[in-house]
């Protein structure tokens, strides 16, 4: 029976814990309300426009500005209001000594105590501390108020002075006014002389309300006018070029190819002006590179047109070719096999996609494959050496130099950039038999490097810049500009590299392919 009971009492523990939780819940759309109440003031400012920002921010920071002004301002005024009091109760005290005797009649007394707009004057001379002036009445003080000086006590006490002088000014706005207070100030030059009055706070009151509402408009046509000029300055400065920077953009994104909308840099040397040539510029490559791809796609378009009859007329000539290999002339056995190959490599590329079209190449199909054989076919297929006109040369270190490589990729490699060394010689003005291409090959480490050389007229520095680019690097007339690029693609995917050696004539090219990692074996 104890341990049932135990139990109902863990379990009541249990379902009082949960209707808790139950009412927490009940309670969670109340703080999601409040939430949400929090998130409006930042939702909207978020919906501002940058121009309703800058206006917004320029009036809270000059009226900030005006209310640090504002603040030392009735406190300073306070302070000169006490000490004119004090000046007058000086002056009244006097012409009360001054009366022969020292009996001050009582309609003089009045007429001092109110020109002075105090109501006891009191001083201590030449170490005599005397009332001079006596209220009219027992007076209750409230508050007790000393202006004279302390130097001796350095600048942090003049600090902590300054500062309760400005709390005493701000409790004056927000109290009653009906205060009593008693105020000493300094007398004269001796520093133990001092005069003390009597006064109320109401006219003190008074006259700081009347000055601070003079003060407060004058502060508001100050800030009215400083945050015109400022959101003015700032609006023509940075708001409208930012906006027309902003509707540039959405302008340009509609139609990118349209070179109408790129953006007309203005002549500012600032930042701003940086942005808008360094935005003309890349608006300007973007157009020229939609441009280039649309053309690429037309021309893929046109290709692929043109693909099947090419096919069927490369399939005819191999046709033809192989009835020419049959026939028992020795030039014709020399030549036919390499006719044969061309016509069947051909035919492979008519039966492909595409591929830089498709910005694709096939996942090339490694093996180690002699360099000779390689370079030997390349020279073949360009009929190199040419007698009399360029000569073909390879230097091949070892002559059994293996390179781990896909075989057609290879071969499509060295043919483009060869190809373009003979087309260099053939258009060199001048005497043309001194042509000569030279391949170097080698291994370096898990690499091998090949250079290939030839002594034509060079590369201009124009071209150099967009060499390895489509459709950007050809220098020929008549030529496609795809050679390097298709090179520069098919060796990236083996992972190697080409580049353009520097040199003081004629033109090297580097070409590095690295061997596979051994768990790519």
């Amino acid at each position: 029976m104890k341990k049932a009971s135990e139990d109902r009492t863990v379990l009541q523990r249990h379902a009082s814990h949960s209707d808790d939780e139950n009412v927490g819940e009940e309670l969670s759309p109340a703080r999601i309300a409040i939430q949400n109440g929090l998130t409006a003031p930042k939702q909207a400012w978020l919906k501002l426009g940058l121009p309703m920002k800058l206006l917004v921010l320029t009036v809270i920071f000059v009226m900030l500005a005006e209310v640090l002004i504002f603040v030392p301002s009735v406190a300073n005024f306070r302070v000169n209001w006490i000490n004119d009091r004090l000046m007058a109760a000086h002056l009244a005290a006097l012409a009360a000594d001054a009366v022969p005797g020292g009996n001050i009649p009582p309609p003089l007394r009045e007429e001092l105590l109110t020109t002075a707009e105090v109501q006891a004057v009191a001083w201590r001379r030449d170490g005599r501390r005397r009332l001079v002036l006596p209220p009219r009445a027992p007076l209750a003080v409230d508050a007790h108020f000393d202006l004279r000086s302390r130097p001796e006590l350095g600048t942090s006490h003049e600090i902590l002075v300054r500062l309760g002088l400005i709390g005493d000014a701000l409790r004056v706005f927000v109290g009653s006014g009906q205060r009593t207070l008693r105020v000493i100030g300094p007398l004269g030059n001796n520093a133990d002389d001092f005069i003390e009055v009597v006064m109320p706070e109401k006219p003190l009151r008074a006259a700081m309300y009347r000055f601070g509402l003079n003060i407060l408009g004058l502060s508001i046509i100050i800030s009215f006018v400083t945050a015109a000029m400022v959101y003015i300055a700032l609006s023509r400065l940075l708001v409208q070029p930012m906006m027309r920077i902003s509707r540039n953009l959405v302008r340009f994104s509609e139609n990118p190819e349209d070179q109408s909308r790129i953006i007309v840099a203005s002549e500012r040397n600032d930042e701003i002006g940086t942005v808008e040539r360094e935005l003309a510029d890349m608006q300007q490559q973007l157009t020229q590179l939609l441009r280039q791809k649309n053309r690429l796609a037309q021309l893929g378009l046109a290709v692929s047109k043109i693909n099947h009859d090419l096919r069927n007329m490369l399939a005819n000539a191999q046709l033809i070719s192989d009835r020419l290999s049959a026939l028992p002339d020795p030039t014709v056995q020399r030549f036919a096999p390499k006719l044969i190959a061309s016509l069947d490599r051909a035919i492979n590329f008519c039966n492909d996609t595409l591929r830089f079209g498709r910005a694709q190449e096939a996942v090339p199909r490694r093996e180690l494959l002699l360099v000779k054989s390689i370079l030997s076919e390349v020279g073949d297929s360009l009929l190199l050496p040419r007698e009399n006109c360029i000569a073909w040369e390879m230097s091949i270190t070892p002559a059994t130099l293996r390179i781990d490589a896909d075989r057609e990729h290879l071969y499509r490699v060295l043919s483009n950039v060869c190809r373009n060394a003979v087309q260099a010689l053939e258009s060199a003005e001048g005497d043309r038999s001194g042509g000569r291409i030279s391949v170097k090959a080698w291994r370096d480490g898990r690499k091998v490097v090949l250079d290939v050389e030839d002594n034509g007229p060079g590369i201009p520095p124009r071209v150099r810049e967009t060499l390895f680019q489509a459709f950007r690097s050809s220098q020929r007339i008549g030529g496609s500009g795809l050679g390097l690029s298709i090179a520069t693609e098919l060796l990236a995917s083996h992972g190697g590299t080409i580049r353009l050696l520097e040199t003081e004539s004629g033109t090297t090219f580097r070409i590095e392919i690295p061997d596979r990692s051994p768990h790519e074996l």
